[in-house]
């Protein structure tokens, strides 16, 4: 009955952007921002519905409707891998990267989706879980945020039983120390990350690291610039031994990915499945990890990510990310909440676990 479930074809493809201010103007190391754009992609087949998402620019929504809605339609439910496979060809002359690539991943977590719900199943029952509960790391600590603002959000995720946050440094070297040491004094012997998003050059984030190490930071994120293989690779010869390189959130296909890996550039790699190909390029992401016995971390989106985070083989937590934590709570029926530093799906839910509310996301519609 499942099986013949499965054979459902694709009837219908929406997609639609929603532009959402945040709760105060947010900055990194390198870019400022006031509001964030969630594109919503919904398939219909076999009387479900299929939910994916990504975070990206409006004009995903306008590429998917415009281009890639033309290969899912018709297409059967159970031809995930050929869907995945069609619409990174449809985009040949486009490229892989950036808005594209974002497109195809919020197709393929909806096909995903479909399929577990025509199942009957939660996802991750249906990749194969290889866990029941993933836990998480609060991130947040803006460069916009004075220090108590700082020192309120990082601490109130470790009073939520979250033993691990993250900050963001980068825009001002000279204040990072100062600021890293307050986010020291608000959270006591949590572990402590710091996220750089490129905004150092090599020589400049190797002397950080060292700074750094003196208030138990353990994961320094994208030091320096996502593409410069030869500085990240520096900083993980020459960081603090206890200090991990991570990087990976900019990786669009797998080959980034194992240019990575292969480069000896990071400690933990990072993947997003709202950018990186959904669950199809998450999976791809996990197995390369599992070929180079490396961690996998995934980025951003965490009620997106939970269900293909309990099935990958090498995964070591989820970034609960105040932003799209935010945001997700607010338009999505089954969000997940961390419990003692872990988020567990709902296995009484099927598919990913989460319901679009339509009716809220449109005050926010472009």
């Amino acid at each position: 009955m499942q099986s013949a479930a499965l054979d459902a074809t694709l009837e219908r493809v929406t997609a639609s952007a929603y532009k959402i201010p945040t709760d105060s103007p947010e900055s990194d190391g390198t870019l400022e921002w006031d509001a964030t754009t969630l594109v919503v992609v919904e398939l219909e087949g076999g009387g479900k519905q299929g939910l994916g998402y990504t975070y990206a620019d409006g004009a995903t929504a306008l590429l998917i409707r415009d281009m890639l809605a033309k290969v899912v339609t018709g297409r059967k439910v159970r031809d995930s891998g050929a869907i995945y496979a069609e619409t990174i060809a449809k985009i040949r002359n486009l490229g892989r990267d950036g808005i594209t690539a974002m497109a195809i991943s919020a197709i393929d977590v909806a096909v995903w989706d479909l399929r577990a719900k025509l199942a009957d199943m939660p996802l991750a029952v249906m990749l194969g879980m290889t866990r029941d509960a993933v836990p998480v790391y609060g991130s947040g600590g803006f460069t916009s945020y004075s220090l108590e603002r700082l020192q309120s959000q990082l601490s109130g995720w470790v009073d939520m039983g979250i033993p691990k946050v993250k900050m963001k440094v980068g825009r001002d070297a000279a204040a990072d120390p100062k600021r890293v040491a307050a986010a020291r004094d608000a959270i006591g012997d949590a572990q402590l990350f710091v996220d750089a998003n490129g905004g150092y050059v090599r020589k400049q984030a190797l002397r950080l690291a060292h700074v750094f190490a003196q208030y138990g930071v353990t994961w320094f994120e994208e030091p320096v610039y996502h593409r410069d293989l030869a500085g990240l690779r520096l900083m993980r010869d020459h960081a603090p031994p206890l200090m991990e390189i991570s990087m990976g959130e900019y990786g669009y296909q797998g080959l980034e990915f194992r240019n990575l890996l292969e480069a000896g550039a990071v400690d933990v790699l990072q993947a997003d499945a709202t950018r990186c190909g959904g669950v199809t390029g998450f999976l791809q992401a996990d197995a390369l990890c599992d070929a180079f016995f490396m961690p996998l971390s995934s980025h951003c989106a965490p009620s997106l990510h939970l269900h293909v985070a309990c099935a990958a083989k090498r995964l070591r937590n989820i970034e609960y990310f105040h932003d799209h934590v935010r945001i997700e709570h607010m338009l999505f029926d089954g969000a997940p909440t961390p419990v003692d530093g872990f988020l567990k799906p709902d296995l009484s839910r099927p598919g990913i676990g989460l319901e679009f509310k339509r009716a809220d996301a449109q005050k926010f519609a472009l």
